[in-house]
């Protein structure tokens, strides 16, 4: 079986060699290695997440909540039929067959899809997040020949290019700085015939009018991790009991959505018993009143970015978060002497 692919240093791209609690490449370039994880987030003069980064309220939310999305601790598959639905069949079936795939899953959190990905035959996955959820991430699926975990940014991801057979990326561009250039550094990643599949909100009439979400957001994303789960574990105590009265009602729950700023899904996944969907909204509504960055990009400007990258085959669609694509880079040609 071919090697899985190694870390290089996203710096300039050198070979990296074990030191101390440490990888070292040959221009001295040092990146930590803690409890069993490589640690190549931050800039080339600062190698070290910032306590307070876009991402630290996400490291916060899956160490808190390790399993609460995850299939085998919900037992419903709504994590599996996502990842179905956005690799679309075609690819799903081809990574069932393949003899072996190498999957770069970018923003692991605490590994609601690496679980999926790793019940797929002969599938290695490298999972990374730019946030402390690489721990959770560990916890729940150990390194071993066929997953390995690391903290990276997007920006500057420790791998030479072109070296994965699918890049996933599920939950993520819209939190980044720059989806363009998150969506052109996930590319970079996918060897010639691979495949990227991602995700990204997209302009929705309940998102837009969603006052209490806004209101709440405007304060809570600004007082830092602990802090800003607290308040929002406190809306959802508050705030839970109406939305459980007001059931599996479509309507009742999209009035309740446009003033409560607290996410329940008690009309979206009716097999969730009462413990699992307050899981869910204490998480849910963390994540969507703490977020740094929530870009809103239309079905075309999705379409428009990967064709930016020359990628082919783009499919691209109006579903589950927002805007679900799925596109393939071009086989190499063969150079004829």
């Amino acid at each position: 079986m071919r090697a899985m692919p190694t870390p290089t240093c996203p710096v300039d791209g050198g070979t990296l060699s074990p030191s101390t609690n440490s990888l070292r490449c040959e221009k001295g370039h040092s990146w930590p290695v803690v409890g069993g994880i490589p640690h190549f987030a931050g800039s080339a003069d600062d190698r070290s997440v910032p306590a307070h980064d876009y991402s630290a309220t996400f490291g916060l939310q899956w160490q808190t909540f390790p399993r609460t999305q995850l299939d085998s601790y919900t037992t419903v598959p709504l994590s599996r039929d996502r990842a179905r639905r956005c690799l679309g069949e075609a690819l799903w079936k081809k990574l069932h067959d393949a003899d072996c795939s190498d999957v770069l899953e970018v923003g692991c959190g605490a590994g609601r899809f690496t679980e999926v990905l790793l019940d797929i035959p002969s599938t290695r996955v490298f999972s990374i997040d730019h946030s402390s959820a690489v721990e959770a991430n560990l916890a729940n699926f150990p390194q071993s020949s066929s997953h390995q975990v690391a903290r990276a940014d997007v920006r500057h991801l420790p791998f030479a290019p072109q070296q994965f057979d699918l890049v996933f990326c599920l939950g993520v561009v819209q939190h980044t700085p720059d989806p363009a250039e998150t969506i052109a550094k996930l590319y970079e990643q996918v060897k010639p015939g691979g495949a990227l599949a991602l995700d990204h909100y997209t302009f929705d009439l309940g998102r837009c009018t969603a006052l209490g979400v806004m209101l709440a957001r405007s304060i809570l994303k600004r007082l830092g991790p602990e802090t800003g789960m607290r308040w929002s574990n406190r809306l959802v105590d508050a705030l839970f009991p109406l939305h459980r009265m007001a059931g599996r009602s479509d309507l009742l729950q999209r009035i309740l959505s446009r003033i409560s700023p607290v996410r329940t899904y008690f009309h979206h996944y009716h097999d969730l018993d009462d413990k699992l969907q307050y899981e869910w909204a204490l998480l849910d509504t963390h994540d969507a009143l703490t977020d740094w960055h929530k870009h809103i990009r239309s079905k075309a400007q999705i379409v428009a970015m990967l064709e930016a990258t020359g990628a082919l085959d783009i499919e691209a669609a109006y579903g589950g978060n927002g805007v679900e694509a799925r596109c393939r880079r071009p086989l190499a040609k063969v150079r004829v002497e």
